[in-house]
């Protein structure tokens, strides 16, 4: 082997070592980032095709709204709160029941007591029966007024409230997940197209190397950096493939496809400008919109209406029993009608500490609850604004980045004709390549950035369900 062979070999693992590090690093940082939300997961529904399934951004957010593990959930825990508000209407509503019996029963009086149970000239028996009843009657109980359990049922009325506002708000971020993880796919399907095309240009470009230095044009430091060159941009587009592979089970898990399903994305987003919305605008809707924010504030009502709840357990309370039914021995053939009318006024004198508890804890959960809302009031204005400033920068970027990359080509093509013309050794192609690749990848990222800052936006606003494909310009 020449010395110009072992300074290839060197320079070549060198360049590969130098690369993979990075890479190997940013997936031992991503390994230990935490576990993933509920909106990363879903249930898989369906089973594999064997065919390659072709998937627009529609139909990705269908699918996303109805098997994301995050909407699942919180769909239950909205069929929860549900629950909870029966159980108070419960018990302000008529508890009414029917009871029919037959009894037949033999008494011994002796075991009663009656151990002498006779007069002079008359005796009566000592056991008696057997005899039978027949009964049939209707049971009813009612609360007439309880205000403790009044403002119970309002206070879980309110947070059934607050739970279906939850719920539209997680289908939001269902929404900018599965708009995120889309965009995420086509950005590395972009990278892996762009580094296949540098791959075939250093292929190109690393042959003529070779052929001019076979005709002695050039040296063999010139093939040697063309090989690196080549190397390099294959090492970067097994990078590539891998994480669109990654990155495609990813968006399969958020939005439920069966396990192993190939598919392709139909969309490719391009740049397109956001209709004109001013700040003012996007604050005042959001406000009025966010559905979390709503959220908040049905919180705050219930856990005032729980803390009411809680006072008025001191408060006096008024319940009805009665019963109606008809009874007859043996049988119904002799039976007459019998009833029960009750009223009962329950005044609590004391009741220890529990209702003082009782309003204690409740109170502490209202404070919770204000500040909740309070620091989401601050929360909403943040991400908003947040959200038009990553859009104007990101928008900017992209300009910027597709200038870049217009102007990166064109000086490589300058490099590779002086290169040929031998007015320069290649370490000016080797170059303009790198700044090539560079440019396209900031173009790349610059245009993912931008919309995923549209939906972004979107979800600040609280209309990211409704107006995802919109803002991003898809069918």
């Amino acid at each position: 082997m020449s010395r110009n062979q072992d300074i290839c070999s060197v320079l070549v693992v060198l360049t590969l070592l130098g690369a993979a590090l990075p890479v190997a690093a940013q997936k031992v940082g991503s390994s230990v980032s935490g576990a993933p939300s509920l909106f990363q997961g879903s249930v898989p529904t369906g089973h594999p095709t064997g065919t390659l399934l072709s998937l627009s951004l529609k139909e990705a957010l269908d699918r996303a709204l109805k098997y994301n593990l995050g909407v699942i959930e919180s769909d239950q825990n909205t069929r929860a709160a549900h629950a909870l508000r029966l159980s108070r209407l419960n018990a302000l509503l008529p508890n009414l029941s029917v009871r029919l019996s037959s009894t037949l029963e033999q008494i011994n009086l002796k075991a009663l007591g009656f151990k002498n149970f006779s007069f002079p000239g008359v005796s009566f028996p000592t056991i008696v029966g057997p005899f039978g009843v027949a009964d049939s009657r209707a049971y009813l109980s009612q609360q007439i007024f309880n205000w403790s359990d009044i403002k119970s049922w309002k206070s879980a009325s309110e947070s059934e409230t607050a739970s279906r506002y939850s719920y539209q708000n997680d289908r939001d971020l269902v929404a900018l997940t599965t708009g995120s993880a889309y965009l995420l796919v086509i950005s590395d399907g972009a990278s892996v197209d762009t580094i296949r095309a540098q791959v075939k240009t250093a292929e190109t470009l690393h042959q003529r190397a070779v052929d001019q230095n076979k005709a002695g044009v050039v040296a063999s430091i010139d093939v040697l950096r063309a090989r690196v060159e080549l190397q390099t941009q294959q090492q970067r587009l097994i990078a590539a493939e891998n994480q669109l592979a990654i990155d495609k089970l990813a968006l399969a898990r958020v939005i439920g496809l069966p396990n192993g399903q190939e598919f392709q994305l139909t969309d490719s987003v391009p740049y397109t400008p956001l209709a004109d919305i001013t700040l003012d605008q996007a604050l005042k809707q959001a406000y009025a919109t966010r559905a979390d924010f709503r959220s908040a504030q049905a919180q705050v009502r219930a856990a005032e209406l729980a803390r009411q709840a809680a006072a008025a357990e001191n408060y006096p309370w008024l319940s009805t029993d009665g019963n109606y039914g008809v009874i007859g021995s043996p049988n119904f053939g002799s039976s007459h009608g019998t009833f029960t009318f009750a009223a009962t006024l329950n005044v609590p004198i004391f009741q220890g500490t529990r209702v003082r508890a009782n309003k204690l804890q409740a109170d502490s959960v209202l404070q919770q609850r204000k500040a909740e809302l309070a620091d989401l009031d601050g929360k909403i204005d943040s991400q908003v604004r947040t959200a038009f400033f990553n859009l104007k920068s990101s928008s900017d970027l992209v300009a910027v980045a597709q200038s870049n990359s217009d102007l990166a080509s064109q000086t490589l093509v300058q490099a590779q004709d002086r290169f040929s013309a031998g007015v320069a050794d290649n370490l000016e192609v080797v170059q303009a390549q790198e700044s090539v690749a560079t440019a396209n990848q900031s173009y790349i990222a610059s245009l993912y950035a931008y919309n995923l800052a549209k939906i972004s936006l979107a979800q600040a606003i609280g209309v990211a369900e409704q107006s995802t494909l919109q803002y991003l310009g898809a069918k």
